[in-house]
């Protein structure tokens, strides 16, 4: 297996090929000579991390995004992300829960080292709450990991429930269990401080687009953004999230970029029940969410509403006039510009761009073109859900909706691997709606992977490139999104 050369990286690297982040601290040792020069393009949750452990580990870096960190369109600009350690449900999740452990004391870390007067905390230790009507495999596997790695859990009846969050309608639930040490994490914020240390610590960030490099065509060294200019390096880490298939159009059957939509509620006035740290986040089948932090209340945050039931929304004129999207204009899909044509290399397979989607639709959505307006029946399951089981909020107003894209692999794993014909070329992405979690571990393993350092075998193996491609969809399909996934 090659890397940048490889040969040549592991000599000027002087990397070692020790265990990789089986709970270490953070790399800052400088063993990389600051004249190799690696491009990160994207500076989300895979792009921004890497970035600043390739740059604490030696390298000249400089992060290249087209639209900034914490963007509208990235998957990492929306408010809040939940962090928790639960994937009894995933193949390699035992994996995910590990890193997604360690993950929580970097959080942790990152605050204490960078939190300053004018700064807001990012990461709310808050718990998380499994609730099920039963106790089905991701329950039980889920604890029996937890048991194995030693992380703290609590499994609770339905009455200890009820008594310490009487605020949830709990009555058809039996199955719960808790994982005190799970918080959330102000995603917008972190994501952009990420590329505030990093630049602060000497790195650069340029705002361009990239023309993404072509086997045949590309010179190996040497980038050119869309507005002419050009940027040369010694490798480059494609880390575009939902991007990844306009960028390298053999990755589009390898993944789907399906919307996610969250909306956020108005808590009572004066009524501190629903906000921080007075509810813990939860999880219900289809649905996740968790109380507003301070100190600025953006609200009550619910992703989903599968598990809400059948209760009707009160016919109340706030919950009429926002269950309505054509009372504004700009609801309408049909009302948004057309997708211009993307860069030479950018076109993705079959000759045209995807049309704009709202977010109603999922699929292979066009991250650049779709419309992120919340509409139709998205909104109404949600507000169904927090109906019956917040009662209290039956007549909360929804203050603000989100909609972003994350990427599905046929993996079901992330993507940490070589271009298979460009070999100094990276491809980090493939979230799977679970990497802004991880994002401070997977950033150390990826910079590492990057200076020659393969770690564990087996465990490198899980982040290839895909195999098996999904069935090509039809143009206005909805991507297959399993129960309970989907961005926390």
């Amino acid at each position: 297996m090659s890397a940048i050369d490889r040969r040549e990286f592991f000599r000027i690297a002087g990397v070692g090929t020790g265990a990789i982040l089986a709970g270490c601290t953070p790399v800052r040792t400088r063993a990389t000579p600051r004249s190799t020069h690696i491009v990160v393009v994207g500076a989300g949750a895979f792009g921004g991390w890497t970035a600043l452990n390739l740059q604490r580990q030696g390298a000249r870096v400089t992060l290249v995004d087209m639209y900034g960190p914490g963007n509208s369109r990235s998957t990492s600009g929306d408010e809040t992300r939940g962090i928790r350690t639960s994937y009894g449900d995933r193949p390699h999740g035992e994996l995910w829960m590990q890193w997604a452990n360690t993950a929580i004391g970097r959080w942790k870390e990152f605050d204490t080292e960078y939190s300053r007067p004018h700064s807001p905390q990012l990461f709310f230790t808050t718990g998380d709450l499994i609730m099920r009507s039963d106790w089905e495999p991701f329950l039980t596997q889920t604890r029996s990991w937890w048991q194995k790695n030693n992380i703290a859990h609590e499994t609770l009846d339905v009455g200890e429930v009820k008594k310490r969050w009487p605020q949830i309608h709990v009555d058809d639930i039996t199955a719960v269990l808790y994982e005190p040490n799970a918080g959330v994490v102000r995603a917008r914020r972190a994501t952009q401080a990420v590329a505030e240390v990093f630049e602060n610590e000497g790195g650069r960030i340029v705002i361009a687009r990239v023309v993404p490099p072509e086997p045949g065509s590309w010179d190996g060294h040497t980038l050119r953004f869309v507005n002419g200019d050009t940027i040369t390096g010694d490798a480059f880490v494609f880390a575009v999230g939902p991007w990844l298939g306009k960028t390298f159009p053999f990755m589009q059957n390898r993944m789907r970029t399906p919307i996610g939509t969250v909306l956020y509620f108005g808590t009572p006035p004066g009524d501190q029940r629903f906000t921080y740290p007075n509810l813990p986040s939860w999880n219900l089948p289809g649905t996740t969410g968790w109380a507003s932090l301070p100190i600025d209340n953006r609200g009550f945050r619910v992703r989903g509403g599968g598990g809400g039931g059948n209760a009707p929304r009160p016919a109340t004129a706030t919950a009429n006039q926002t269950a309505n999207p054509t009372a504004n204009p700009t609801a309408n899909p049909t009302a948004n510009p057309v997708a211009q044509p993307v860069a030479a290399g950018n076109t993705p397979a079959r000759g045209t761009n995807p049309p704009a989607q709202s977010a109603s639709q999922s699929g292979l959505a066009d991250p650049d073109a779709s419309v992120r307006w919340v509409e139709g029946e998205r909104l109404t399951r949600t507000v169904q859900f927090v109906t019956e089981r917040f009662p209290l909020l039956k007549d909360a107003p929804i203050l603000q909706t989100w909609a972003c894209h994350y990427e599905s692999t046929s993996s079901r794993n992330f993507i940490i691997d070589q271009h298979p014909n460009l070999p100094n070329v990276w491809i980090a992405g493939g979230g799977n709606a679970e990497a802004f979690k991880m994002g401070p571990v997977l950033g150390e393993y990826i910079a590492r992977r990057i200076l020659g350092d393969e770690g564990d075998p087996a465990v490198a193996a899980q982040f290839r490139i895909p195999g098996t491609e999904y069935a090509p969809p039809a143009p206005t399909a909805a991507a297959t999104q399993r129960p309970g996934e989907g961005e926390d």
